[in-house]
């Protein structure tokens, strides 16, 4: 029941309010990212939804637009992205934009990460119970790899690395959170996010 009603009602209420409260914040950094960078404000990209279905995820452009490497596995230190795109990422303000996906219905705040086509649209089995459960802005799968960008970039083949590794680990991850799923349980990983966050702030202060 609570997948049916209480997670879309929880979803949409907080997004519209999320929207109204940061929509000077989300104008500011609108400002900040055409003055530091060439391109548009926003990232489009097509993911993985619901049920298998493609729609356009929004997130604040992090990367310059003129780079050639086509991968779409990010790395700490990767040279696409701009000064203000890593201070962005640092703090998941880049992600602000996808209230606006989750007021839609295409993603939930809780969820699996909505990922490129090429992933979850190919998992077999049972394994494809996961489709049944919207994409998340945050879960337990993005809680455990939220230092992922730093994980990769100490592999010397990030792609397989994340493939090989990660991607089977998050899909377990993701089915154990199907199994398990809560009105409480979407409440902690939402918290548990904002502590992170945080976290990263006051260590960002202390210069770590």
């Amino acid at each position: 029941m609570y997948m049916r009603a209480w997670k879309r009602a929880l979803d949409a209420t907080l997004a519209l309010n999320g929207l109204l409260i940061l929509a000077v914040p989300m104008g500011i950094i609108s400002v900040f990212i055409k003055m530091t960078s060439a391109g548009p404000v926003l990232f489009r990209q097509e993911r993985v939804g619901r049920h298998g279905r493609r729609f356009v995820l929004r997130k604040f452009r992090t990367m310059t637009v003129d780079h050639t490497d086509p991968s779409t596995v990010t790395v700490r230190g990767d040279r696409r992205i701009t000064a203000f795109g890593r201070f962005l990422r640092r703090y998941k303000m880049d992600e602000f934009p996808q209230l606006w996906n989750v007021l839609r219905g295409e993603i939930s705040f809780v969820g699996p990460r909505p990922d490129v086509p090429g992933y979850y649209d190919q998992l077999q089995g049972a394994d494809r119970l996961v489709l049944s459960l919207r994409p998340g802005i945050t879960g337990p799968a993005t809680i455990k790899y939220a230092d992922e960008e730093s994980l990769l970039a100490k592999q010397e083949d990030p792609v397989r690395f994340n493939d090989e590794m990660i991607f089977p680990d998050k899909v377990r991850i993701n089915l154990d959170y199907l199994d398990h799923c809560t009105l409480g349980a979407d409440i902690f990983w939402i918290w548990r996010t904002i502590g992170l966050a945080f976290k990263r702030a006051q260590q960002s202060d202390r210069g770590y």
